[in-house]
């Protein structure tokens, strides 16, 4: 009976995600922008400018900028008003409007979703659920594309690959598996690219061999074109039109690339480094010239672009200012502002560091620079820079090349980090975290009045928290927290962790000591071990901190902690059983097992809190050091010299322990 109801369960999950990816028939897109019926006037744009939302993760022309005015240049000291707010699942997706609907993607325990809200109040208006969650315990959890809307066309991008196209009903048109299709490279992290569309094709850097850049029908997903070689990163495709011949451009793991946009042709590339690199920071097009930047410390470089036959991309400058990595600056009147990233990549723990920066476009000299805006996400509208930090401030500064000067500020989604660029349409802009979206009203307080709103709120409605730097805890924080450990620094931590267990055994035998001279007890074997796993425990968990600052390179030693919890909980385990039961030792293992699990799941946490990506890996390795502690406690019971046997068969369990997490770790990441 309990396999039958299993069976149904089962088959109507997978009937549901069938089911969610069957194609309806395709109906008509329209041209770029909103629909015909329907709109309602914009008091945002200027006399006979056509309204065409926030169509694209970057707005309409791909360059974070927004042509709407009457922008309130300051607030009250309530903050700015707030339409509405409302929980939200995981992901880094931002929003798209049309009209009065907001799209965006996120994930909970039952699936990754895109989403249609309603743009006023943020209701639900539909949900289609596309895949399984992404990650959900991982650092980066849940879908990092933005849908893209296409007339009443909604297409979307999942981390895995999967690239689909709904109505704007919530109907599935089609969907292509692009990793599987092209066999796409580049994107271990998770695709993280929002289709483009551009005269009727789906533009998607995917990383194949042949693939890397591919076009597909916006009608019904068939491949138009495919080119290129080179492993895929971040970002995604850039139409540009270089003297009236249109270019798309692939900003790939370790190139720069420009196709013929309607036929694939590759017409030039431009290597820009080898091995592991990525790219998310979107370029600045200001024809002809073309300003890109990275992370790393790489900063920032000026190409000026041709077309025709010789379409070629010359350097102009290049400069060490201006680094971005998962922030993308703008340009207005020929200076370009964004954050210049000081880490060598952004920081999901923490703030990351550095300075927000004013640079001129054309020499590349800086006009100003300043360390109040914190690492921010930064849009262009109404002559004002709006920027949403990664500590979930909004700020309004004027846009001004002579210094810089700030109008406005307030926190909105405090908190917790935040990596999610604003989205601006109607005066209203919509941000949103790992937990909750909100929609706050940035245009003038008069034409307020005027909307369908019949209640605001204020920033202190919205549920918030006081973000707390725990990174300080490492003393020294690994600078390329994604790569795998080195041979040299796990050796390092395999001294330490002997050391601590060496110092809290020397410890015990101090206590067992004392005790006998100055008391006349003598500490029974297992008050002994309690001893040694408490002191062993707290040195563990303590000592990253100083031995780290002690030689200025990341010394880790909590496996330790979790190494003597588990110990304490195997030796738990009775060799023989002629003791008559009795009910301490009856609870004691019991309540030895279960605080070994929190253990786990504290360390777990706290690794995944401090991006300590790899250093989970230690909770793989208990099963390496079992043999090893059994029979070390066989031993020690019918050894002459006990306490020696235990010392020597606790080294060897450590060694176990460790060694056989860095050999899992070493087959799951083999290094070069």
């Amino acid at each position: 009976m309990l396999l039958t109801i299993v069976g149904i369960g089962l088959a109507a999950v997978f009937w549901a995600r069938s089911s969610s990816l069957r194609p309806a028939k395709p109906e008509a897109a329209t041209a770029n922008g909103a629909a015909s019926d329907g709109l309602r006037g914009n008091p945002f744009l200027p006399d006979g400018t056509a309204d065409r939302g926030w169509p694209f993760l970057r707005g309409p022309d791909f360059d974070g900028r927004s042509v709407e005015v009457h922008l309130a240049n300051t607030w009250p000291s309530t903050g700015p008003p707030v339409l509405w707010t409302r929980p939200l699942g995981q992901g880094y997706s931002s929003f798209t409007a049309s009209e009065d609907r907001i799209f965006t993607q996120y994930q909970t325990l039952s699936g990754q979703f895109v989403a249609c809200l309603a743009a006023e109040t943020g209701e639900t208006i539909w949900e289609y659920r596309y895949d399984w969650p992404y990650e959900a315990g991982g650092v980066y959890p849940g879908p990092r594309a933005t849908p893209t809307l296409d007339g009443r066309r909604v297409y979307f991008a999942g981390p895995s690959g999967l690239v689909g196209c709904l109505t704007w009903d919530r109907q599935l048109v089609w969907h292509v598996e692009t990793r599987k299709n092209f066999d796409g490279r580049g994107t271990d992290f998770g695709y993280s690219c929002s289709p483009v569309l551009h005269n009727g094709l789906v533009l998607l850097p995917v990383g194949g061999p042949g693939a890397a850049m591919v076009a597909l029908d916006a009608r019904d997903g068939s491949t138009r074109w495919q080119s290129g070689d080179d492993a895929a990163s971040y970002m995604a495709a850039f139409p540009i039109s270089v003297a009236g011949h249109w270019q798309v451009l692939g900003y790939f793991e370790n190139a720069l690339a420009a196709f013929d946009a309607e036929r694939g042709r590759l017409l030039w590339r431009k290597e820009l480094s080898h091995g592991y690199d990525e790219h998310a920071a979107w370029p600045i097009y200001v024809e002809p010239n073309l300003w890109i930047s990275a992370p790393f410390r790489w900063g920032s470089t000026l190409l000026k672009l041709s077309a025709g036959g010789d379409a070629d991309a010359t350097e102009v400058w290049h400069s060490r200012l201006l680094s971005n990595d998962i922030f993308s600056s703008v340009c207005n009147d020929g200076a370009i502002y964004g954050f210049d990233l000081k880490d060598v990549q952004a920081k999901v723990h923490r703030p990351s560091r550095g300075v927000f920066r004013c640079l001129d476009l054309e020499s590349g000299e800086s006009h100003w620079e300043t360390d109040a805006t914190g690492h921010a996400n930064v849009l262009v509208a109404d002559g004002k820079l709006i920027l949403f930090n990664d500590t979930g401030e909004l700020i309004v500064a004027r846009a001004g090349v002579e210094r810089y000067e700030e109008l406005a500020r307030a926190s909105v989604l405090g908190g917790e980090i935040c990596w999610t660029p604003p989205a601006l349409d109607r005066g209203r802009l919509y941000v949103r975290n790992q937990r909750q979206a909100a929609c706050v009203y940035v245009g003038a307080p008069e034409l307020l009045e005027g909307t369908s709103a019949q209640r605001t709120l204020t920033v202190a409605d919205i549920p918030q928290g006081r973000y707390r730097d725990l990174a300080v805890i490492l003393g020294v924080e690994p600078e390329y927290a994604f790569d795998v450990p080195g041979a040299r620094w796990l050796q390092n931590w395999f001294c330490a962790g002997l050391a601590i267990l060496a110092a809290a055994a020397a410890i015990a035998g101090i206590a067992r000591l004392v005790l006998r001279l100055a008391f006349k007890y003598d500490l029974p074997a297992n008050g002994t071990w309690a001893v040694f796993w408490t002191a062993a425990f707290l040195a563990g968990a303590a000592a990253t901190t100083p031995l780290s600052l002690w030689r200025n390179e990341f010394i880790f030693t909590w496996p330790v902690s979790v190494f003597v919890a588990f110990q304490a909980t195997v030796f738990q385990v009775r060799l023989t059983r002629k003791e008559p039961p009795m009910l301490r030792r009856s609870w004691l293992p019991r309540t030895i097992a279960v605080a070994f699990l929190a253990v786990c799941v504290f360390y777990y946490l706290a690794c995944r809190r401090l991006s300590l990506v790899f250093e989970w890996v230690f909770l793989s390795g208990f099963a390496a050091a079992i043999p090893v502690m059994l029979l070390g406690l066989w031993l020690s019971r019918r050894s002459r010299w006990p306490l020696s046997c235990n010392i020597l068969f606790t080294a060897a369990s450590f060694a176990a322990y460790f060694w056989g997490s860095v050999a899992w770790l070493w087959w799951r990441y083999p290094t070069p």
